[in-house]
């Protein structure tokens, strides 16, 4: 196998979905737009521990000037941030829940999602609740399945391109800082 025929690089590796399951929850346009629209984002799961890719995630979306709101039953604050027992807890709009739970408590966020009028679900690597995905499309909310919110805004700021990975997508446009 030459080169051009590898794929290595083929970023669908990165799901578990079906190609269309991929079509469905991973459509470039959604994620798109939520990155560009979305300024609140709350994680359900958002870890105390430094070293947990929830917290890694947080950090990178503060510094890249998102609200994080962390939710936790177990911490008053996480990264500076105070921190809230359940999404109904929260006291401003949110944009996008992004969840760091096992897939069996997706049903119970998607509830509570829908309930505080979220414009968004995404649900985090390995976290698959297709049945609760539906529910929330069917909502009218936005649904991402099986993806990392940092390496997709990375991939689509162009920020993956520094270090030289491919990301799939094509532009000659250069970061807006």
């Amino acid at each position: 196998m030459g080169l051009g025929s590898s794929v290595v690089c083929d970023i669908r590796l990165n799901t578990a979905l079906s190609p269309e399951q991929r079509e469905r929850y991973q459509d470039g346009r959604v994620i798109r737009d939520l990155l560009a629209d979305a300024k609140t984002i709350a994680i359900v799961g958002l870890s105390t521990e430094k070293t947990k890719a929830s917290n890694m995630v947080a950090s990178y979306l503060l510094d890249e000037g998102y609200r994080v709101i962390p939710v936790n039953p177990r911490a008053p604050e996480i990264l500076g941030q105070p921190c809230y027992p359940d999404l109904k807890s929260i006291p401003v709009p949110v944009d996008v829940v992004q969840v760091f739970r096992p897939a069996s408590e997706v049903p119970a966020i998607v509830d509570e999602a829908i309930e505080i009028g979220a414009k968004a679900i995404w649900m985090q690597l390995r976290i698959i609740d297709l049945a609760s995905a539906d529910r929330a499309l069917a909502a009218g909310l936005k649904v991402v399945v099986d993806r990392c919110l940092k390496m997709e805004h990375g991939r689509y700021s162009g920020a993956l391109h520094w270090a030289g990975m491919n990301t799939e997508v094509i532009t000659a446009q250069r970061r807006r800082r």
